[in-house]
């Protein structure tokens, strides 16, 4: 079109317009962005993409046959930057039967004189097996709050499901590593009536014993320091 033969008032107009409609495509464009990020989150928990551990309940667990082998799962902890936290597993490697329950434990203290809390990222590498590890209890499900210096054991509760046997790309996997990173929940994030939950007694746990966890997710054990 010739701006030549354009009002100045037809020009403001055309540019006006133009404008709008650029507002609104960017508008939609961020909107869609939001959208995906809670999709994305869907789509990894319920397909066990990108190394996404699945969750399972009692009662699916019961259901699986254990046998056809073992496998090695080593366990991976970090932390944030700066979070002021130690976090480690209390045994880097386990070797597990296919679709038996098995129960690790991580030891987590605030090594600073202010109350921490936290929330558990995780995936399982290779990346291809997120579909096949199911989570039956675990920290990482809910946030953890740590009182200054204190220190709590948490276990997570998993199996791997057998399917993986009949998986071409996965079958000839020899160790899966479990990797968590915590990071800190910001204050603005958190419920103002948010109350630390209290520990139990470690001695109302065993090592050795998924069956003595609580059914409810109790997510963590307290520790002496």
């Amino acid at each position: 079109m010739n701006t030549a033969a354009l009002t100045p008032k037809q020009v403001a107009n055309r540019n006006r317009r133009v404008g709008l409609m650029a507002g609104a495509m960017a508008v939609a464009m961020l909107g869609m962005g939001f959208a995906a990020v809670p999709f994305y989150r869907w789509f990894c928990a319920a397909t066990g993409f990108n190394g996404t551990t699945m969750r399972a309940t009692l009662a699916e667990a019961a259901k699986i046959k254990a046998g056809g082998g073992t496998i090695s799962i080593r366990f991976d902890a970090n932390v944030d930057r700066g979070m002021g936290w130690e976090f480690k597993p209390e045994n880097n490697v386990d070797t597990v039967e296919y679709g038996a329950r098995d129960m690790a434990f991580f030891s987590a203290k605030n090594l600073t004189n202010a109350a921490i809390t936290g929330t558990a990222s995780f995936n399982v590498e290779p990346g291809n097996v997120g579909k096949y590890f199911k989570k039956i209890q675990c920290f990482c499900f809910t946030q953890q709050t740590l009182a200054p210096h204190e220190a709590v054991r948490m276990p997570v509760i998993f199996y791997v499901d057998p399917a993986i046997l009949k998986d071409p790309d996965a079958r000839d996997i020899e160790e899966i590593t479990l990797s968590y990173t915590f990071h800190v929940v910001p204050q603005s994030q958190l419920p103002a009536s948010r109350i630390p939950a209290s520990p139990i007694p470690a001695s109302a746990i065993s090592a050795n014993s998924p069956a003595q966890i609580p059914a409810k997710p109790l997510d963590r054990v307290a520790a002496a320091r």
